[in-house]
């Protein structure tokens, strides 16, 4: 049996390649949308995948399940549990083996039995694997987003990411009843989860890429509590807000993705392309560049989210997913610089397909400046200055961190409003000038820039964040005050 698991560092996402030594064959579990790596895997291997599955309707990105069988002809196995609300539209059209609690999956030698685990999704399935030349019995179990290392997959989503209304007690109610079937299994069987630590799917996801189910049973809360009252209590606390885009995967995903057919790329744009269409509102120019550079002069309108591994969680969170994009870089885009080849990939697994192309930003700001325009700029303050100005009452301050973040700790008379709220909230914003903070700066940065896009310019950016005001030993209000 040969066993290969593939991270996405971005998404904190585990993908799954699984083959026959004897036969050739091969499973991907959860694929990603891009099929490059799995079919590197498999070639390396001298496999073929033959078979594709889903562990459930995904939130988080948008399944590569289709595009993998358009570019292997590979057969999809897709849950067919969870009701009439919750089924696959594309399974029929896509000729996909419609699965159900005991049903199995042979890949050459290898067995696949499914259970219907649900609780994170209705329709969520586990897969225990079965080395059969082995004659060992099963060797682990592929959880999904129903088990992971430290921690069990969230049943809030449906209603705070998907809007489906009075679901999450509900769900967590029949997490808790599925997590029996978990017990159940053997100790020695280990634990492939599809998340790992940096995931918005669980609150307390482990860094460790597996574990075992005996382990679990000691290790993590979830599996470990047999009281329901108290497990539905416990994991509906504390969930972190989920990003916008979740409720758009939910509709892809359960509709079916566009296949590509091919890597997106981002095709270098004139400046006179990209200065043509900033009057848009549905068109976004986001500015990659470091936030101080972006502080320093900008686009009027433009978004400054620098790559990093939150990139498509920031940008999914503020940007409607069926709205244009323009990606500004340090780097001319005909060197297909990696940040800008990265940030069109991690675009492209939540969603955005409507990436126009990009543009290098000095070359964009000249043009800009040539066509009698000034650059904009983004005000910046330090934790005292925010303190004197709300003092004065000339200023208050924005936090537009978590809700978790928040309550362990925030500045007295602060308004709260998470980054992924702002667009949506605005109008609940004084008229005073806003100073924003997150924990360490990152987040207000980009913040800030979305308020200037707003027409909010009196937004200014707090340098180090509630951490720096924590770190000055300027008071707040914590937990138990």
């Amino acid at each position: 049996m040969f066993f290969r698991e593939l991270y996405d560092q971005a998404l904190a996402q585990a993908s799954y390649v699984i083959g026959c030594q004897a036969t050739g064959e091969a499973i991907v579990i959860d694929p990603l949308r891009d099929p490059a790596p799995y079919l590197d895997v498999a070639r390396a291997e001298g496999l073929r995948i033959t078979h594709v599955a889903e562990t459930h309707i995904h939130a988080d990105f948008v399944s590569g399940a289709r595009e993998l069988r358009a570019a292997t002809g590979a057969r999809l196995h897709l849950s067919a549990e969870g009701g009439r609300d919750w089924q696959y539209a594309f399974a029929l059209q896509d000729d996909a083996v419609l699965l159900h609690d005991g049903d199995r999956i042979m890949v050459g030698n290898i067995q696949f039995d499914v259970l219907h685990t649900p609780g994170h999704t209705p329709e969520h399935l586990s897969f225990v694997v079965t080395d059969t030349p082995r004659g060992a019995g099963p060797m682990g179990i592929l959880t999904g987003d129903f088990v992971f290392v430290g921690d069990v997959g969230r049943p809030d989503l449906l209603e705070r990411a998907a809007g489906l209304a009075d679901t999450m007690e509900a769900g967590a109610r029949t997490l808790f009843h599925s997590l029996r079937r978990f017990r159940a299994l053997p100790d020695h069987l280990q634990v492939w989860p599809g998340h790992g630590a940096g995931s918005a799917c669980g609150k307390a996801l482990g860094a460790v890429p597996s574990s075992t189910v005996g382990y679990e049973k000691l290790s993590n809360w979830g599996v470990a509590e047999h009281n329901e009252a108290a497990f539905v209590a416990a994991v509906l606390e504390g969930q972190p807000e989920p990003p916008r885009y979740f409720a758009s995967m939910k509709r892809i995903n359960r509709d079916g993705a566009p296949v590509l057919g091919q890597p997106p790329v981002a095709t270098a744009m004139s400046t006179a392309d990209v200065l043509g269409g900033l009057d848009r509102p549905s068109r976004w120019t986001i500015d990659l560049r470091p936030t101080s550079k972006f502080a320093d002069g900008h686009i009027d309108g433009s978004l400054s989210v620098p790559y990093s591994k939150s990139f498509s969680t920031w940008v999914g969170s503020i940007v409607p997913v069926t709205d244009e994009i323009v990606l500004l870089s340090d780097h001319d885009p005909d060197t297909a610089s990696e940040a800008l080849h990265w940030a069109v990939r991690d675009l492209s697994r939540i969603g955005f397909d409507r990436i126009l192309g990009a543009a290098d930003a000095e070359r964009t700001l000249t043009a800009w400046r040539a066509a009698g325009h000034i650059l904009h700029s983004i005000p910046q303050a330090t934790v005292d200055d925010a303190r004197s100005a709300v003092a004065d009452g000339t200023a208050v301050i924005v936090d537009v961190r978590g809700r978790t973040e928040w309550d362990a700790g925030h500045v007295r008379d602060a308004i709260h409003v998470p980054l992924g709220d702002l667009r949506q909230r605005l109008t609940e914003l004084p008229a005073t000038p806003l100073y924003v903070h997150c924990q360490s700066g990152a987040r207000s940065a980009i913040a800030t820039s979305l308020l200037h896009r707003l027409g909010r310019a009196d937004a200014v950016d707090v340098r180090g964040g509630f951490a720096a005001w924590h770190a000055s030993g300027l008071p707040y209000l914590g937990l138990t005050e």
